[in-house]
């Protein structure tokens, strides 16, 4: 324990993700430690704190202590960027970057899908030379950005993930990756980037933040917010938000105008009494539950499966209430209707499923991407719906964040979830600018049906202010 005793040094070091302080007989001052941070490990005689308090404990210890301090915490690597080909900023890019650099490096950038949130972290990265470890949600994404910083820097950048394991000053990685390994490269790093960061506040996810000691730290979103609440610990984890871009700002201007039509559908007579027989069962057991005041909810029926038959029966009438919702035969209808409408254009579907999924591709036959396919499938599709090849492109949520599908002005959501983030980022998907072409995002939804709800919750989004309501 650090108490008053012998004259000696107060060693600062980097252990498995965390900071140790160890002293041989010196006198610490009072208050020395934040009990909120450190604490005290009796299986080595030393106080501990996350790694991702380093910047800033380790200036205070010093200023305390002096000549008796010493800090061995390892120095991250630097990096010798081969040459720089960077594009010129827009105004709005260069304000996100200043504020950024302005609030010591350290914050949260939001801005809309499609507006070069990359273009300004690569202007960020290659400002100094310290080594940059890039997280990024999904192997598509890691791998694109391995691609980004080739082009624009002639860095050969590392890779760790994807059964790969290459660190290097510049690596890119995903959330799962970093957070399994940073106890061991937490050091290494003097700049972290967090693409599409509102995944790191997971319950584990967020240790690829507290592991590492990396001062500099910049988030990359378009949409902050968790249905959880847990955004909110982005603060601390990342830095505050420093620029924020609302959508409507940039539509038109770095972005495509666009607009969004809500197309409702109906259920065939036997889907509706399908529907109706399963909502029914649901509906009379979730009331039974909740006699008497208490509140029993979906996540409670779910957490009762494993002993309760009856729960499990209802479970089951849940997913076949889901997949007729997902999977309504109109649906197909009206997207052969939009197919035609749109027939020079190139068009993504966004299905609530890969079954669903796989109807559109069997029934118009063309490719689909779902979350299992493997990347070289998914590579080959992305290319030959970019070179027109395919001029549709069908998707589960692979596609929701982050990863370029060029050339897509044109995209119909079929079904998916009520979140706000997943209705932006999928309109996002066709609002890169190009001309003065404008984009149309179509929302086909089952009147009667739970879909009604969700979409009311999307449009709740700035990104849907705009809904057209349309009949086909």
């Amino acid at each position: 324990m650090i108490s008053e005793g012998e004259s000696g040094a107060f060693k600062l070091s980097f252990d498995k993700g965390t900071l140790v302080l160890s002293a041989s007989g010196a006198a610490a001052p009072a208050g020395l430690l934040a009990p909120a941070k450190w604490q005290w490990d009796g299986r080595i005689g030393a106080f501990r704190c996350a790694a991702m308090h380093y910047a800033q404990e380790s200036a205070e210890l010093r200023r305390r202590l002096g000549e008796s301090f010493a800090d061995l915490v390892p120095k991250p690597w630097k990096v010798n960027w081969p040459r720089l080909d960077m594009p010129d900023l827009r105004a709005d890019q260069k304000e996100a970057l200043e504020a950024w650099f302005e609030s010591g490096s350290r914050g949260q950038i939001v801005m809309p899908t499609g507006t070069g949130k990359t273009e300004v972290a690569l202007a960020a990265m290659t400002a100094s030379d310290d080594a940059v470890l890039v997280v990024a949600p999904v192997r598509d994404l890691m791998y694109q950005w391995h691609r980004r910083i080739m082009l624009r820097t002639g860095f050969e950048a590392g890779v760790l993930g994807d059964s790969i394991y290459d660190v290097r000053p510049v690596t890119v990685t995903t959330y799962d990756s970093a957070y399994i390994h940073m106890a061991d490269i937490g050091a290494r790093f003097g700049l972290i980037v967090f693409d599409e960061e509102h995944h790191l506040p997971g319950r584990c996810l967020r240790e690829a933040a507290m592991l590492s000691t990396a001062p500099k730290r910049l988030g990359l979103t378009a949409t902050p917010e968790r249905a959880d609440g847990l955004h909110e610990d982005l603060e601390w984890l990342v830095g505050p938000v420093v620029f924020n871009m609302p959508l409507p700002r940039a539509a038109g201007r770095t972005i495509a105008d666009y607009d969004v039509v809500r197309i409702p559908v109906a259920l065939k007579p036997d889907e509706q009494a399908r529907y109706d027989e399963a909502a029914g069962e649901i509906r009379d057991y979730m009331r039974e539950k909740n006699k008497g005041g208490v509140r029993y909810t979906m996540k409670d029926l779910c957490a009762d499966t494993g002993a309760d038959p009856e729960a499990r029966k209802v479970q089951k009438y849940y997913r076949i209430k889901q997949d007729i919702e997902d999977r309504a035969e109109e649906k197909l209808r009206v997207l052969e209707d939009l197919f035609k409408l749109h027939a020079p254009d190139r068009i993504i579907v966004f299905a609530g499923s890969n079954n669903m999924a796989m109807d559109v591709s069997r029934r118009f036959l063309v490719p689909a991407i779902l979350d299992h396919s493997r990347r070289k499938e998914r590579t080959a599709v992305l290319d030959g719906f970019s070179s027109g090849s395919f001029p549709v492109l069908v998707a589960n949520q692979v596609l929701d964040e982050g990863v370029d599908v060029p050339s897509a002005k044109v995209a119909v959501v079929i079904g998916g979830q009520a979140s706000t983030r997943q209705a932006k980022q999928r309109l996002g998907r066709i609002l890169r600018k190009s001309g003065r072409s404008r984009a149309v995002l179509y929302e086909v939804v089952c009147e009667g049906t739970g879909e009604v709800e969700k979409s009311r919750h999307r449009r709740r989004s700035d990104a849907y202010g705009r809904t057209i309501h349309h009949r086909l």
